[in-house]
């Protein structure tokens, strides 16, 4: 009987401490964020990705308390990447500004350590911006016609920040569909891409609009498309890939996103809390105009949506991946 009552109340006070607990692991949980923000870049610093989330980072500081950008680069961004998919004790305070290198990654280098949808938790799109089809001032080529035309005939050079980035793979889907002749040239950065394709060394890219843009608008390039499925506004007269409805070009659709993404164990009052701030934030003035001048729109698609546009681009990207030879 003794031994009974010893038990019991050895249970009935271990309940009576575990309540205090766990109310207080609750209350931490309510209370987030109750440490220092982390927004991890998976690229360099100075990049269109490193740019856009330190100002992300400056606005969300404004709803949320410290927020702090750390720069993870490596192997087209998926070192920073597999970091995050494998938690550890700050995973419920941590953000990864995702982009296309998040599923290109996931088609170039299929013995990735992590699974690009399942292992994360996919908060919102951010911002979407085009890609560009432009050409040297003095090309010959005035329209997408004319210049898959000559490269059906002969070998055409396109540049790119990269292998495996958007610009890279914007090209490889265009010479598949089309089924032109087209060399890569890869270069280490738009920084050195650009002036390759100002002087006529290569014939033609699928640049990111904020590279370009200034560059169309001045007239030293000449844009023939963009390669989203509407027009940009930026760009009012220029008619979409999508548009030119020859070449198998109906549907063409390769876009510069960036979204945040969390591990799969961030906390649902952290995910409501961050889609709030985010809310205000991408209704604002200042994050309006900031992305009006990378000649991008507001990203649309938030969890589960976006979660499923991710799958979909790593679907994609593995089959032109494979057209082109690229599986690492």
């Amino acid at each position: 009987m003794k031994k009974l009552l010893r038990v019991t109340l050895a249970a009935a006070l271990g309940g009576a401490l575990a309540l205090p607990l766990m109310s207080a692991s609750v209350q931490a949980k309510e209370d987030w964020p109750t440490d220092t923000v982390r927004l991890v870049v998976p690229y360099a610093a100075g990049g269109t990705t490193d740019v856009l989330s330190r100002r992300v980072a400056e606005l969300l500081q404004r709803e949320l308390g410290n927020v702090v950008v750390e720069n993870r680069p490596g192997a087209g961004s998926t070192t920073g990447t597999g970091r995050l998919a494998r938690g550890g004790r700050d995973a419920d305070h941590t953000l990864l500004m995702a982009s296309p290198g998040h599923t290109i990654g996931a088609a170039i280098y299929p013995g990735l350590r992590y699974n690009p949808t399942e292992d994360f938790t996919f908060i919102q799109n951010i911002i979407d911006i085009p890609n560009v089809m432009v050409v040297p001032a003095d090309s010959p080529y005035q329209t997408v016609q004319e210049f898959v035309e000559a490269a059906r005939k002969e070998n055409k050079t396109f540049s790119s920040s990269g292998v495996g980035s958007s610009i890279h793979m914007s090209g490889e889907l265009f010479k598949s569909l089309t089924e032109t002749k087209m060399t890569h040239v890869p270069f280490r950065g738009s920084g050195e891409a650009l002036p390759a394709l100002l002087s006529g060394d290569v014939d033609v890219s699928f640049e990111n609009m904020p590279t370009v843009l200034s560059h169309i608008q001045s007239g030293s390039l000449r844009a023939l498309a963009v390669t989203s499925l509407t027009r940009s506004e930026y760009l009012p007269d220029v008619p979409t890939l999508d548009e030119i409805g020859e070449y198998n070009l109906e549907g063409f659709n390769a876009t510069a996103w960036f979204g945040l993404i969390a591990h799969k164990s961030f906390p649902d009052v952290a995910v409501e809390k961050v889609h709030a701030a985010l809310d205000k934030i991408m209704k604002g003035e200042d994050f309006l105009s900031f992305i009006a001048q990378l000649g991008a729109e507001p990203g649309q698609q938030s969890d589960e949506e976006f979660k499923a546009f991710i799958a979909d681009e790593v679907q994609r990207w593995k089959k032109v991946a494979a057209q082109a030879h690229l599986t690492n």
